[in-house]
Formats: structure tokens, C-alpha cells, sequence
């Protein structure tokens, strides 16, 4: 890295105890890690894709500017092992107390017969201990979303879900991790552990570099233009553990204190690159409530706590959830080389499939989305095979701006129908100007329907995708019909998408 040419080791706690690495590949995952050198073998590894949770651990992370700790489940299979530098991991191994008396979360799952094989259940006892640090007698809708993404194929989720109620039922200090370390010690440890100069690591022939501001990340990325960005690695740790893809000098941006700001200014909601896709579903929640059911649908509780909206938007993959929503809500990117800013409206920045308008050595460094304006009418759609944890036939987000009984402008954004995600322009010019009725939703459900020429693969058949897209305006007509400006109807339907051509 410019001005810090000294590589160092990657320094974390594990189960509270400090670690230093210095001879693994920045490609080498957290699992790899765990289980091959520190033989903590109770973290398993199932699909190596993020999907089954048999993997999860539980980070501990230290906000430098409140001194609070963030407690996050994330999957070890796809998380690079240098990404935990100056973070906390725990694993299973570390929940029981010295003296062998169980966490409540394993006490919970014992009581309830929560187990058959037991392949997948450190996994679930970890996602159970990353909702017992977080919240307090959860309802019944957070729990089922805290095990998203943790697969079961014996036992069935009824006694696990029976077993994150019973869990608050024990007694103990609500700080017990099974170490013995408070909340406070391990908030001093942290920050003791914190180096504010930026880290450079290098093994077997290749670099991982983590800048702390975003003028050294636009440095670094100017000295090595080809370096793979990585942030929470929820699509690029698949390259690695799956296709088995050489990415060379990494350059990491969730060091970036910059790049996780979330703020309002100048009439936009501004989200920075590096913000988790939870803490930035949380904040354009409280926005734009319709979309809720969207983001709750998109992956699972461990991938949002690692993947980044920029990473999602910077991908570029024609069926990621976020983009066709912000493409709804008229959103922009402000890519960064060197000094200088671009902005550009983000449906601009897809040019062909998997492929952006970004430059080498540039980055996503944030997203801005205009704030609410009066008579939005506004409803997202996913169509998959599953419910939670699945990758989309066909998303859709409608954002009409009403004056009156009139569509004054309408924006339409549109994922798994074509390479890129995309604007459906011409139902869009359909819609404007004309009066919000049936007639007029049917004429553009069949305008939506012909606008694109998707593929047929083995979430859907082409002529599927056209049909739902047409069959999806009929029911944001519905649903909106009578509906006031600013609902919040939200219903949770999984329809199905049929097997492909």
C-alpha cells in the first residue's frame, strides 16, 4: 500500500483468545482457517456457498467512534480469513462455560430435541446465540428470519424455533458468551487490538491491502488498478471455494470508515458502499416501509450482516434483489478514481452482462436515493422457488408518482428478465400522463409482458418470466387501487416459478 510498504500479520481474538497469522493466502476462508489450523472442527462445511449455515460463526465487532460492540452471525465457508483482522470470532466450541454448564442457547436446544444428526446443528446454535446477543424475546417473524439461513434436512425447525423462545428462559448474566469475558473486557481487548494505520498482509504470492479512508483506498487502487474489491466476498468467495479462481492483489473495503456512512443530505438518503446490506435496509426501511418484505426475501440474517449494498450494485449480476428497486426509486452511484467523482443514474452503469461502465482503479463509493415525494405509489415483487434464501426467476419494483387519479411519472426496475437489470422504459412512457385505472394497468401488464426477451434457465422458463411480469402489474394494481399514498400493505405470498423450457 502507498506509504505503508511493511506487509504485517493478521492479528484477531478466536474464542477470546488473540491470534496471529502470517503464512496463509488472502484467499484462504475463515472455515479453512478454523478447521484445518485451529482444528476447531465443530464449525462444518456443508455447501461452501453460503446457503446451509452449517458454517456460522458469530463476529464481534468494535465501533471505533461509540466504543459498542456489533454482534453479527456470518458464514465462515465464504468470509476471507484476513477480513477478521481486529474482529472478534467466536465458535461454538467457545459458547459452553468452563466448567462444562451449557449456554442457553445450547441448553435450549438440548431441552427441545433440537437435533438428529447434528450436522447442521453448531450452525443453528450459532445463528440462536447471535439472536440471543441482539435482541430479547424475539417474535416469532425475527426468529424465523434469524434461521433463514441455516438448512435443516432431519429434525425440522419447529423444535429449533421452540428452542430460541425456551432460550431466554435460563439464567445468567446476559453478557455469557461460555469464556468468561464480559462485554466490557472484550470491548477494551478490541480496541487495544485496533491499528489505525492501514493493513497491508501478503502470502504466498499474493496481497490483501485494507485501507482506513477512502483517500488511501482511491491510492491503493491507482497503484494496483487491477486489484480484486472485495467487502463482505458473499459472490467472490464463490469464485474462490467454487471455481477455484486465482484473484491475485485483493484490496479490502470494509475498513473503510467512510464507506459505511449512512446519512440524509441535500434531499437524498446517501448510503456508502461498504454498508451492510442490513444496516442499509434498515435505514431506507424507515423510508420506504413497502419494500421491507423485499429485503427480509433477499439471501439470509448472515449474508446481509457481510454482503454491502455497494458490492451487490457492483457485481453487476442481472438477478441481484437491490437493483431494481433503487432503479425504481431513481437512484444514483458516485463512482470515485483518483480525486475525481463521477455520479450516474445506476441503470446507466450496466452495459452488458456482469459488465459496468466503471474504470480500472475506480470504485462504488457511494449511493444516493432521492427521498420520498407525495403520491408515490410504490410495491416490490420476488418470484422464486423458495421463500427465504433463494435467487430470484423474476424481481420487479413499481414506483408511480400520482397526481390525483394520474400517473404523473412512472419508474419501472426490473431483475432476472434480461443481462443486465433494467428499466422497463417503454411501459414506463405507457403509464405517464394517463389515468391510474384498470383499463390502463391492463394495457401495460401486456406491455410489461413483451418489453423484454429473458432466458429460460432452472428457476424459469422464458415464457414464465413474461407472463409474471405482466401478471405482477396486475396485482400492484390491485393492491393500489384504493390504496392511500404511503401504505405499507405488505403480503407474504411465495408463488412458485415452474421449471424451465
Amino acid at each position: 500500500m502507498p506509504g505503508h510498504s511493511p506487509y504485517t500479520a493478521l492479528r484477531f481474538l478466536l474464542n477470546g483468545q488473540p491470534v496471529a497469522v502470517r503464512d496463509h493466502s488472502p484467499q484462504t476462508t475463515l472455515l479453512e482457517y478454523l478447521r484445518d489450523d485451529a482444528r476447531l472442527t465443530g464449525t462444518k462445511e456443508g455447501c461452501a456457498e453460503g446457503d446451509c449455515g452449517a458454517c456460522t460463526v458469530v463476529l464481534a465487532t468494535l465501533d471505533a467512534g461509540t466504543s459498542s460492540l456489533t454482534w453479527q452471525p456470518v458464514n465462515a465457508c465464504i468470509r476471507l480469513l484476513p477480513s477478521v483482522a481486529g474482529k472478534a470470532v467466536f465458535t461454538i466450541e467457545s459458547l459452553a462455560a468452563p466448567d462444562g454448564a451449557l449456554h442457553p442457547a445450547q441448553g435450549a436446544m438440548v431441552d427441545c430435541h433440537g437435533s438428529q444428526c447434528g450436522f447442521c446443528t453448531p450452525g443453528f446454535t450459532m445463528s440462536l446465540f447471535g439472536l440471543y446477543k441482539n435482541a430479547q424475546q424475539p417474535t416469532r417473524g425475527a426468529i424465523e428470519d434469524a434461521l433463514s439461513g441455516n438448512l435443516c434436512r432431519c429434525t425440522g425447525y419447529r423444535p429449533i424455533v421452540a428452542a430460541a423462545q425456551a432460550m431466554y428462559d435460563a439464567t445468567g448474566p446476559a453478557d455469557w458468551r461460555g469464556s468468561g469475558t464480559g462485554d466490557a473486557a472484550l470491548r477494551a481487548t478490541l480496541a487495544a487490538l485496533a491499528d489505525p494505520q492501514p493493513l497491508a498482509y501478503a502470502a504466498a504470492g499474493a496481497t490483501w491491502h485494507a485501507p482506513r479512508t477512502v483517500d488511501q483506498l482511491a491510492a491503493t487502487l491507482l497503484a494496483y488498478p487491477a486489484a480484486r474489491i472485495v467487502a463482505g466476498a458473499t459472490d467472490v468467495g464463490l469464485w474462490i471455494t467454487k471455481h477455484h479462481r486465482d484473484l491475485g492483489d485483493i484490496v479490502y473495503v470494509g475498513d473503510v470508515a467512510e464507506l459505511h456512512r449512512i446519512a440524509s443530505s441535500d434531499g437524498h438518503l446517501e448510503i456508502g458502499a461498504a454498508a451492510t446490506l442490513a444496516a442499509a435496509f434498515a435505514a431506507m426501511d424507515v423510508h420506504w416501509p413497502e419494500l421491507h418484505e423485499a429485503w427480509v426475501r433477499f439471501a439470509s440474517v448472515p449474508i446481509r450482516n457481510s454482503g454491502t449494498l455497494g458490492g451487490n450494485i457492483a457485481n453487476g449480476s442481472p438477478i441481484g434483489d437491490s437493483m431494481p428497486a433503487l432503479i425504481a426509486l431513481g437512484a444514483s452511484v458516485v463512482l470515485r478514481l483518483g480525486d475525481t467523482e463521477r455520479e450516474m443514474p445506476l441503470e446507466a452503469l450496466y452495459i452488458a452482462y456482469q459488465k459496468t461502465a466503471m474504470r480500472a482503479g475506480e470504485f462504488v463509493a457511494r449511493i444516493r436515493i432521492p427521498l420520498r415525494v407525495p403520491g408515490l405509489l410504490l410495491r416490490a415483487y420476488k418470484i422464486s422457488k423458495r421463500f427465504d434464501q433463494d435467487i430470484s426467476a423474476v424481481f420487479v419494483c413499481f414506483a408511480l408518482t400520482m397526481s390525483g387519479s394520474v400517473v404523473a411519472s412512472a419508474r419501472i426496475g426490473c431483475g432476472g428478465v434480461a443481462a443486465t437489470p433494467q428499466r422497463a422504459r417503454a411501459t414506463e412512457a405507457l403509464l405517464a400522463g394517463k389515468n391510474w385505472d384498470d383499463a390502463l394497468a391492463e394495457a401495460a401488464a401486456a406491455a410489461l409482458a413483451a418489453e423484454f426477451s429473458p432466458i429460460g434457465d432452472m428457476r424459469a422458463s422464458a415464457d414464465y418470466r413474461r407472463t409474471v411480469l405482466g401478471n405482477l402489474l396486475r396485482r400492484f394494481r390491485i393492491e393500489t387501487r384504493t390504496a392511500p399514498e404511503g401504505s405499507t400493505v405488505v403480503t407474504r405470498v411465495e408463488q412458485v416459478a415452474p421449471a424451465a423450457d
